[in-house]
């Protein structure tokens, strides 16, 4: 795709600059344009870290392919499985308006393809721009099946930003020594903790602190004097992490493909499925800088504590005057591991570029307690009972511990009202009030499994605050909703007050994102209005926690007329 060589934009236009829009508005129609593209999913040797794997690859690609498109575009993506697993995709962010069947989570919205099959998934891009991804939704197979989406604004509208003179994705992500998939195996099996990753990389690569990785360290020339935008993405599995660029200031003006009001920052925080766009102005001495990133830990729990990096190069120094050698790298300072001030802080400079339009009036008032907890066995000294004092772990939102379906697909059963495949009596609030984040009675630590949905009526102007639990750790839960992009007005450390709380929202300019984090020991409220009908997973993006539970579905009715309605499924859609 051609650069986005446009001025930047403000908040506001006087008459003329409208008149402009509306001509570029018109001409847009015109201007959409439809890509395919075949993404073959098959197993390819990869070397990290000194071995060789077998790794699930796209197109023989790692990470996958880059996805290019403007607001308006339409992505016809025919993916062929040729793995050894089943296998769904995922496009992390794109709300797919009415077209459930495109949006991936296996047994959720539609059932895997198997090997030697193929599904196609078509989808429009309505009145959204930024840094989105793609990844698969099934298992662990997204810790190498994954990509950027990149969405450029419709032709004639520029950035709200001063124009970048080149752009880049930055994927960060975890690498396993072995296979990912026998590890989240060996972890079902046993009940216990799945083992940490060996490495984090950058655009697939660990970096110069690794054994045999110094040699692939992805490498970003730079020409002093120029802005970049960095369009960084977290597909790590299951880390938050902090990303920082030696002796430079990154200016934040996008999380989750919407518009911030610009702010500076050394570092920046992003959980697993967000994304963050900062633009990086090359205003230091000509040398080699590292961009680094490694974990932000909120649980009492194992974690990679290792560290990955790639090198910001400036042209003019490539070479040294001694000998042609290549400089060292500078190295940024990065938070510690268990540094939540920096988070929070990090998040609290989050707003919407202008005031936008949260919904007041709320018609579905939800409170969802998410957390781990412990399943207890008959035989605690059981090969399968290897969790804390011979248990299971699980985890669950409302004491609901997650089951998904295996013969059919909750959106398949649903649209051709299957029976006892789901019920939709969901807990809008915790069956039994506890002090959340307090010492919790073990009594309250094991979940009931069930396959519950939460039903909205289509239009339903919603608010959920998530509450973090202290039960098994506390820890910061990246809650992600598909289908949906939504409002974050308020978060806080502690127990939710709900007659005090809601005073301290803010409700003129709160970010807008589709993936938020629990604080560690808090909680966070969100708000939206249920306009896309269909089933739509809501889950903790941590995929550690997904299999063991932290999920459920909005199962968001249809409304009046055909463009309140699910569209019908294609007709390739697979069958279990």
């Amino acid at each position: 795709m051609e650069p986005h060589k446009l001025r930047a934009k403000p908040c506001t236009f006087y008459s003329f600059s409208c008149i402009l829009l509306i001509f570029a508005f018109l001409a847009s129609f015109a201007s959409a344009a439809i890509h395919y593209h075949e993404f073959v999913i098959e197993a390819k040797p990869v070397k990290r870290l000194c071995r060789t794997h077998s790794t699930i690859t796209v197109n023989g690609q790692y990470p996958g392919p880059t996805l290019e498109v403007r607001d308006g575009d339409t992505l016809v993506i025919k993916a062929i499985n040729k793995a050894r697993y089943n296998v769904t995709l995922h496009w992390h962010g794109v709300q797919q308006l009415r077209n459930p069947w495109a949006d991936g989570p296996e047994y959720v919205t539609q059932c895997p393809i198997q090997p030697g099959r193929s599904y196609t998934y078509q989808f429009t891009i309505q009145n959204q721009e930024g840094t989105l991804w793609w990844h698969a939704h099934s298992k662990w197979l997204r810790a190498t099946v994954h990509g950027a989406l990149i969405i450029y604004p419709k032709l004639g509208s520029p950035y709200p930003f001063p124009m970048p003179k080149r752009e880049m994705p930055v994927i960060l992500g975890e690498w396993w020594d072995r296979n990912p998939m026998d590890v989240l195996k060996l972890a079902l099996f046993t009940g216990g903790a799945p083992n940490v990753s060996d490495a984090y990389t950058i655009n697939g690569q660990p970096g110069d602190l690794y054994r045999c990785s110094s040699k692939e360290t992805a490498i970003y020339p730079v020409e002093a004097g120029e802005t970049i935008l960095l369009r960084i993405i977290n597909s790590a599995l299951n880390q938050e992490l902090y990303f920082g660029v030696a002796n430079h200031k990154l200016t934040v003006v996008a999380v989750d493909a919407s518009y911030t009001k610009p702010f500076t920052t050394n570092v920046i925080m992003i959980a697993p499925g967000q994304t963050t766009d900062v633009l990086l102005t090359a205003d230091q001495p000509p040398a080699r800088y590292y961009m680094a990133a490694h974990a932000y830990n909120t649980a009492n729990a194992a974690f990679d504590n290792t560290t990955t990096t790639a090198i910001l190069e400036y042209e003019s120094a490539h070479y040294s005057a001694k000998g042609g050698k290549s400089l060292k790298p500078i190295f940024p300072q990065l938070p510690g591991f268990n540094d939540t001030a920096t988070a929070t802080a990090f998040t609290a400079q989050l707003r919407s570029p202008c005031k936008v339009k949260v919904p007041i009036e709320i018609d579905e008032s939800l409170f969802f307690t998410v957390g781990l907890g412990l399943i207890n066995c008959k035989n605690p000294n059981s090969p399968r009972c290897q969790g804390p004092n011979g248990t299971r772990f699980a985890a669950s939102i409302n004491n609901v511990s997650f089951v998904f379906p295996r013969s059919t697909s909750l959106m398949q059963a649903y649209y051709q009202g299957q029976p006892g495949v789901f019920t939709t009596d969901f807990p809008p609030v915790p069956p039994i009030q506890f002090d959340y984040t307090g010492n919790v009675s073990r009594g309250l630590w094991q979940p009931v499994k069930g396959t519950k949905l939460v039903k909205l009526k289509f239009g339903s102007k919603v608010q959920i605050v998530f509450q973090d639990t202290s039960i098994v750790t506390v820890e910061d839960h990246p809650m992600h909703i598909h289908g949906y992009d939504f409002y974050v007005v308020g978060s806080g450390f502690g127990n939710f007050d709900p007659k005090n709380d809601p005073a301290k929202f803010n409700l003129v300019d709160p970010p807008r994102r589709n993936t938020i984090g629990t604080p560690p020991g808090g909680w966070v409220a969100i708000r939206f209005v249920a306009d896309n009908p269909g089933i739509w997973l809501l889950h903790c993006h941590i995929d550690t926690h997904l299999p063991w539970g932290l999920a459920t579905a909005l199962l968001v009715e249809n409304g009046v007329g055909k463009l309140q309605t699910v569209q019908p499924p294609p007709l390739d859609l697979p069958q279990c």
